[in-house]
């Protein structure tokens, strides 16, 4: 088989939530400029709007802005999804946010909108997509859902966000979980699991824990652009079509060391 062909995605309807920045961004670039439709979500409505304006220039791309930390807006952005597009072949569960506080100061509030985009939108998104991605999947090129975790749910950090790590943990075991009981439909779930990325949510980080964070990455280097599409490329194409409840790691090595 053409190089071409194993991994193209020319054509395919792709969703990426949180998709306006850092990861999600990288994600729709690729796809954008390797001929999928692509349509993307984010909370500031402003910048999913600017940024599906950009990558319009160069391919499609639609932005629908929703907060899928809360059930009714969830429900509201599947439904818009499912009235446009009666198949989609990939969805992205990227939407996430984090929160950082001490154990004996620890919130119920950065407990729950951590859990509640990070972990729980991911189910109740794929639950409400799964009749549209069933419909774009074939026996030889099933649908994918791609779910990102993070190295931190693989683990102990060093810095103290307990609800974050939890919710990156559990998305890795519901991929297994998912991609069990979705196998059914022809639909894979796999996961990637990002190291040190350039992100908004990386970017509140200081600089003693980048520094112990690079230290201990074999690469010595944090991911790029190219690092992320290559990857959300393979998992989206025919190249990975073997591929089933697997997490891949892309973190220039540093879940060896941690």
């Amino acid at each position: 088989m053409k190089i071409e062909d194993l991994f193209s995605v020319r054509g395919k309807v792709v969703v990426i939530t949180g998709g306006s920045r850092g990861i999600g961004e990288m994600i729709a670039r690729a796809y954008v400029e390797n001929g999928a439709k692509v349509y993307i979500s984010a909370r500031n409505a402003a910048v999913c709007d600017g940024l599906a304006t950009e990558l319009s220039k160069i391919g499609t791309c639609i932005s629908i802005p929703a907060n899928l930390g809360d059930m009714a807006d969830l429900a509201r952005f599947a439904a818009e999804i499912a009235a446009r597009e009666p198949k989609v072949h990939i969805l992205f569960n990227n939407a996430g946010a984090s929160w950082g506080q001490s154990f004996d100061d620890f919130t119920e509030a950065g407990w729950d909108k951590v859990i509640d985009l990070n972990l729980k939108s991911v189910f109740f998104l794929t639950q409400k997509l799964v009749k549209q991605l069933a419909a774009a999947a074939t026996e030889d090129d099933w649908a994918r859902v791609i779910n990102i975790g993070s190295i931190d749910g693989m683990h102990v950090s060093p810095y103290e966000a307990y609800s974050y790590n939890a919710s990156k943990a559990g998305v890795l075991h519901m991929t297994r979980m998912m991609a069990k009981f979705l196998a059914a439909r022809n639909i894979a779930v796999n996961a990637i699991a990002p190291g040190y990325f350039p992100s908004k949510m990386t970017a509140g980080l200081n600089d003693e824990i980048v520094d112990l964070t690079m230290s201990q990455t074999p690469m010595r280097r944090k991911g790029n652009t190219d690092d992320m599409a290559g990857v959300a490329l393979f998992l989206g194409s025919r190249a990975s079509g073997y591929l089933c409840g697997s997490t891949v790691t892309v973190d220039g090595g540093f879940a060896t060391t941690a």
